[in-house]
């Protein structure tokens, strides 16, 4: 319930006459209400439910949010992934030389070079940036095949720090903040890279840890942890083009699929109706999402925008997340797919949700 709860107070902070979002004090207060019921939900572990709340971003960018700061999270997700996924390999089989990082730290730079030529477009000095690696590597890589086998990721954290450096130089005497924020921007990167593996083992809960491992492909578990996903992929492949008809999926009614009527109920789909009816189901949320969009766009006052785009990035998300999961695209956050699984509550407050903005409109 504090879903549309929280929409409807950043509607009210929004659509006043005198706040932008265009300061670090506004940016706060927005950021504080959304972080706020995201703590006190993921205290009472439910950490799936807490995560919805960062659907807002969809609406915040409406409103004005830099496309940046989303690009940002994304780009997190990734590096994290890639330091992740690879860091048990051993980059061309030196010990302790981890390929995760040598490729999260390459990736880095690469934002870097995109965010230069994108915000401070310089010739020369992209020039710098983009040479020096290629020189760096065309002698240490001659190096390493023929003289010596060495840890290649010093290499690339030696470039990363040159660039930070540099950077922060020309920010100096160029008296350009754009520099600066780019090689700090690098520096968190460096930071982030390297505590990747401290927050996957330490932050992390150790169910959370196993169900990141098995979407990455890292461990396997079908027995286990892993055996609601098995199962709903096992009974949507099974119901191929067409399905097994109406209550006669064997996976399903025969009970293999655990919480199939709430969190996976999205394979009792695939399996009595097939992929004809599993693209038919996603082709009207499809069509109801694109109708929330459009009367969210038409709206006269800004209050009701914002709490429509708030409404449109809460079902978009719930959407998303429960048929990844099933599918193994996500982790299993465990949310319900709305107005479709089975929950009292969670029905009441898609309702609520809905009816108050088709008042409002």
């Amino acid at each position: 319930f504090s879903k549309f709860i929280t929409a409807l107070a950043l509607a009210k902070l929004m659509s006043h006459p005198q706040f932008k979002l265009n300061s670090m004090r506004s940016y706060a207060i927005v950021c504080s209400m959304i972080l706020l019921p995201m703590f006190i939900i993921v205290a009472q572990s439910e950490t799936g439910s807490a995560l919805v709340f960062l659907s807002f971003v969809f609406m915040l960018y409406r409103e004005g949010l830099p496309g940046l700061i989303p690009a940002l999270g994304f780009c997190a997700i990734v590096l994290f992934i890639v330091v992740l996924r690879f860091s048990v390999v051993d980059l061309f089989g030196v010990e302790g030389a981890s390929t995760g990082l040598f490729f999260g730290l390459l990736l880095a730079y690469l934002l870097m070079l995109i965010f230069v030529r994108v915000y401070q477009y310089d010739k020369k000095h992209l020039f710098v940036l983009s040479i020096v690696p290629l020189g760096v590597f065309a002698l240490a890589l001659p190096l390493f095949k023929w003289v010596v086998r060495f840890n290649l990721v010093y290499v690339m954290l030696a470039i990363v720090v040159f660039a930070v450096i540099y950077l922060i130089v020309l920010a100096y005497f160029k008296w350009r903040r754009t520099y600066l924020f780019i090689g700090l921007f690098m520096l968190g990167c460096l930071g982030y890279c390297f505590s990747t593996e401290y927050i996957f083992n330490d932050v992390l809960q150790s169910h959370q840890q196993k169900r990141i491992q098995l979407l990455l492909g890292m461990a396997d578990d079908p027995t286990g942890i892993g055996y609601n996903t098995a199962q709903a992929r096992i009974a949507i492949g099974s119901g191929g083009f067409l399905g097994k008809g109406f209550l006669q999926g064997t996976q399903t009614k025969l009970k293999y699929v655990p919480e199939q009527d709430t969190d996976f109920i999205f394979c009792t789909v695939g399996e009595e109706w097939g992929f004809v009816g599993s693209a038919g189901m996603l082709i009207v949320y499809l069509l109801f999402l694109y109708r929330l969009l459009l009367i969210a766009e038409r709206q006269d006052t800004r209050f009701a925008r914002v709490y429509g785009y708030g409404v449109v990035g809460i079902f978009a998300f719930h959407l998303f997340i429960n048929v990844g999961m099933v599918l193994g695209l996500v982790p299993v956050i465990g949310i319900p797919l709305p107005f479709f699984s089975y929950g009292g509550s969670s029905f009441l407050s898609f309702t609520i949700l809905l009816f108050l903005f088709l008042k409002l409109d």
